[in-house]
């Protein structure tokens, strides 16, 4: 059995979602509906036997379509999950999920009232080094966790219904979600508009543990230079991961500290131990593909997604604190 796939939006991402839906042996495109004449009509010559419209109610009362795979704008996701949800169809939502948490509860609830997947595509949590990086966290290599510091920068793509974390922060906060168990209990962040149009396009977000686990993220579509690095230290080990590098995406320091008192002169002491650095090597299949058998697999067997529902509005929910931070100077805001 193959699940039957209708995907809205042929823009900036749609042409990958399409690409790899059709190539899997689990699932067959049957639709693809876009509001722009022009991007049909890239569709029509690359996928001869794929139907197209820009029609949704068109997907919705199309009875041979299982899933809807929505890459259209944040603002329009919501709507048009709830819609297909209720005509019974499975929704794979690109990220973020919704634009409020309580958006993203009624789908997560919805889903479930259905019997329905609800699946995000947080991409990133299907790489080879992702995937390397939870195991190696998971199996306690690392240590007991201690920070994790994000730069995602670059002279970016400004957007004009989100601002820069909005867009920027989902990849960091999923792949948080992922390796990490424990939740946050608040965040501080703060943000310019150097459009002077309300939406941040530099901004910072720290999360704040209640265990003293730290992590912090910088966002910014104003750099000279695009950095997509990741810093994850332990009380083992330290990882750096560069999302930029070719080959060497993840370096595992054998680096640590280890602090002491000394009595006498009342003074603490950091004893500081640098070992070894190891290079992984990292599958380089395409992240999509993985998204597309995890979904697939939901749909069909019932298994739970990797990147479910639950992590995608937990997301959603630091993302909206973040934003009502940052609209507070900075005040901490409590989840």
């Amino acid at each position: 059995m193959k699940l039957n796939i209708g995907i809205v939006g042929f823009g900036y991402w749609g042409p990958n979602l399409v690409r790899n839906f059709s190539a899997s042996n689990q699932t067959v495109v049957k639709r693809v509906i876009d509001f722009k004449a022009d991007r049909l009509a890239i569709v029509n010559q690359l996928y001869p036997s794929v139907l197209t419209s820009s029609n949704l109610s068109d997907l919705y009362k199309d009875s041979t379509i299982d899933a809807i795979v929505i890459a259209t704008p944040v603002h329009t996701h919501f709507d048009i999950a709830k819609q297909a949800l209720m005509e019974g169809k499975h929704v794979l939502i690109e990220k973020p999920v919704t634009s409020s948490f309580a958006q993203a509860q009624e789908l997560l609830e919805l889903g479930a009232k259905m019997n329905k997947v609800v699946m995000v595509d947080h991409t990133f949590l299907y790489t080879g080094a992702i995937n390397y990086l939870q195991q190696f966290i998971a199996n306690q290599h690392l240590g007991s966790l201690k920070y994790f510091d994000s730069t995602r920068i670059n002279l970016g793509l400004f957007q004009h219904d989100v601002n820069v974390l909005w867009d920027l922060a989902p990849h960091d906060l999923s792949i948080l979600s992922y390796i990490q168990n424990e939740q946050p209990i608040s965040v501080n962040a703060t943000g310019i508009s150097q459009l002077n149009n309300g939406i941040e396009n530099l901004a910072y977000l720290t999360l704040n543990y209640q265990s003293g686990f730290i992590a912090h993220l910088n966002c910014s579509w104003t750099s000279p230079v695009k950095i997509r690095t990741l810093l994850i230290g332990g009380d083992k080990k330290m990882i750096l991961y560069n999302d930029l590098e070719p080959t060497e995406k993840i370096k595992v320091y054998d680096t640590g500290l280890e602090v002491t008192s000394d009595e006498e002169r009342n003074r603490m002491l950091v004893d500081y131990r640098v070992g070894d650095v190891f290079i992984p090597k990292i599958s380089g299949k395409e992240a999509l593909a993985g998204v597309v058998t995890d979904f697939a697999n939901a749909c069909l067997s019932g298994t739970k997604p990797v990147s479910n529902i639950e992590l995608g509005a937990k997301v959603v929910q630091i993302l909206e604190a973040a934003q009502k931070s940052i609209k507070n100077s900075g005040n901490e805001v409590k989840l």
